[in-house]
């Protein structure tokens, strides 16, 4: 009892002690806003203010820490029993690529925002005003503003597209309306020199944008990141990962592959990943490290619905329904090998405007006849008015990539459940913990509402090359779904590869 004056007098002293920025001579800069936008930008409108209720703000500024700081909105919070009602608050947390991203509280009224240090007090500059309000639902067709906005048409050889000649390159894709190329640039480890600076030069400088594609198989992942950099850095205005059944399980190999070409090229630089439309048939692929933070902004499966077996209706619904959860822009790339029907061809066109698509592309120059070139033609074919694409029912026993996709969310969430891509009853009592705690009816199911809660959240990133250890067997890795075998192969393996 004797030592509890001793322990007193230290926390006073302790309290005393300056801070770094105090015992230095000067005081801790403020806290300065720069710009504020919708986040993401894929389920934004055409003006970056406007925010609806519940939705995310990316904020850069100058003098931001990494933690302690909430963005003040106008409005208050419901009081406590006998209490004031406090301002609106949020917590400004660093993310990636995003950076630094707040979700709007529900009650937030629009107007002007700033940041608080939530220890000191300091407050940043006003910044806005934000407009809070929810958005017309219109198909997101005004473009991202980089080479996947309009027709693109991918290939494969040069030599085996208008024999290579540039001239005829440049006249076909002006005569069809394709504004982008997309060029092969390597097939896993090896460079093709198809893809030369004197190419890119042409044809950017008959208007045309080019990409570079890369068939990718995760045996050297470094070097797989370093040959998509080196295409970057040769000129190509945005890179395609075409990763297809040679990476499903690989979920370390996927992530050393995007750390290593984002450090690179940077969190901005225009990225597609091209792979297997059908995310249900492919549960160990790993969509969620390629489409994830810090990884392709951009999402082009491959929907060739000839190939499926299908009509273009069926194969683009069930497309849109199972990538939708990963919240990147869907830029479809459609069929023109195999002579599919024009009738098909404009009707795909019709559909990836009515979901919301502001591009598509075409596999491939080579193999297109020309009743495919005329079907891809200007004008562009009215929208078709669909269905808004609804989320995939996930439940007990259901498993894949989604799964971990949703558990990732549930970790950010604070619920104590593990991203091992089965919906296992841990994960039904976290959905269930999750549905009470937002006021959803509890089912424990992931259902249409609770995604549209959960994915307001920033998924917690889960470090594969670190966790993942590979299996005697095979190289696959990471969560336990990463073991799971394709439910079939909607579109061939290895097309695009060699």
């Amino acid at each position: 009892m004797r030592r509890l004056p001793v322990i007193a007098a230290l926390l006073v002293l302790a309290a005393a002690v300056p801070t770094t920025a105090e015992a230095r001579g000067r005081p801790a800069k403020k806290p300065v806003i720069t710009s504020v936008r919708c986040w993401p930008v894929q389920v934004c409108g055409t003006n970056p203010r406007v925010v609806a209720p519940g939705g995310r703000l990316r904020i850069k500024g100058k003098n931001l820490q990494k933690r302690g700081m909430v963005v003040l909105f106008p409005g208050k919070a419901k009081a406590a029993k006998g209490g004031k009602r406090a301002p609106l608050t949020a917590k400004l947390r660093r993310t990636l690529p995003a950076g630094w991203v707040a979700t709007v509280p529900t009650t937030a009224r629009s107007g002007r925002i700033r940041i608080m240090i939530a220890k000191t007090g300091a407050r940043s500059n006003v910044y806005g005003p934000i407009s809070i309000r929810l958005a017309v639902k219109l198909p997101n067709i005004h473009g991202s503003g980089t080479a996947f906005d309009g027709t693109g048409m991918w290939i494969w050889y040069v030599s085996k597209s208008d024999g290579g000649n540039v001239a005829a390159i440049v006249a076909r894709a002006q005569q069809y309306g394709v504004k982008t190329l997309f060029i092969k640039s390597s097939d896993g480890t090896n460079w093709w020199d198809q893809f030369s600076p004197t190419l890119i030069a042409q044809l950017k400088s008959a208007g045309l944008h080019v990409c570079a594609w890369q068939f990718v198989y995760g045996t050297h992942p470094d070097v797989e990141a370093q040959l998509g950099a080196q295409a970057a850095q040769t000129g190509a205005d945005c890179l395609a990962i075409d990763a297809e059944g040679q990476y499903e399980g690989l979920y370390a190999q996927a992530q050393t592959y995007i750390t290593d070409l984002r450090a690179v090229v940077g969190p901005d630089y225009p990225v597609s990943l091209a792979s297997f439309p059908y995310v249900d048939y492919h549960p160990g692929l790993p969509y969620s490290v390629f489409l994830g933070p810090g990884g392709a902004q951009f999402n082009a499966p491959q929907v060739y619905w000839k190939t499926i077996g299908t009509s273009v209706d069926t194969a683009m619904a069930h497309t849109y329904q199972w990538n939708l959860p990963y919240e990147r822009r869907i830029v479809p790339l459609g069929q023109l090998y195999n002579a599919p029907p024009p009738a098909d061809v404009q009707r795909f066109r019709a559909l990836a405007a009515g979901y919301g698509s502001a591009g598509t592309s075409w596999w491939s120059w080579q193999s297109a006849g020309q009743s495919g070139w005329t079907a891809i033609a200007p004008p562009d074919p009215a929208p078709v008015a669909v269905a808004p694409p609804v989320y995939p029912l996930l439940k007990s026993g259901s498993k894949g990539d989604l799964v971990v996709w949703a558990q990732e969310h549930l970790m950010t969430a604070g619920q104590p459940v593990t991203a091992n891509g089965k919906f296992d009853t841990q994960t039904v009592q976290a959905v269930s913990a999750f549905q009470a705690a937002h006021g959803i009816p509890v089912t424990g199911q992931l259902d249409q509402g609770t995604w549209n809660e959960l994915l307001k959240l920033e998924p917690t990133a889960v470090s594969w090359t670190t966790s993942a250890r590979a299996s005697s067997r095979d190289r696959r890795n990471g969560p336990s779904s990463a073991h799971l075998r394709a439910k079939a192969y909607e579109i061939p393996k290895e097309l695009g590869a060699r």
